[in-house]
């Protein structure tokens, strides 16, 4: 892996570990990868991780479709499920493909270099 990539996803990683968006579950999987970066168990940990990221990115019309449900009324109250759903149909218009939270936004830059990393 080049140096440049490896420099930009550990970056990346962390800053997602510490975004306050994050599930546990992508902040493990960060720092199992962190932890493994040059060792026999990079690559391994570097599958789990891809694969973590992409299961946890929401795609916009998911987005959409939650806050815009009762579940996510529930979740997020009702005003602001409705200034979520304004907001996602925004930049889905204007082409996001991704919630543009900061932890979708880390993962989405992450997976862009995903075959840089295997």
């Amino acid at each position: 892996m080049e140096k440049e990539v490896l420099d930009f996803v550990r970056e990346k990683s962390r800053e997602l570990i510490a975004s306050p968006t994050c599930c546990g579950e992508a902040k493990s999987a960060a720092q199992a990868w962190l932890d493994a970066v040059g060792t026999d168990r990079e690559a391994g940990e570097t599958q789990k991780y891809i694969a973590e990221l992409e299961a946890d990115i929401m795609p916009i019309d998911k987005l959409i479709e939650f806050a815009g449900s009762d579940a996510g009324i529930r979740c997020f109250g009702s005003e602001k499920a409705s200034n979520i759903v304004a907001h996602a149909q925004e930049i889905k218009a204007a082409g996001a493909k991704y919630c543009d939270c900061p932890a979708c936004s880390l993962a989405e830059a992450i997976l862009k270099k995903r075959d840089l990393l295997r």
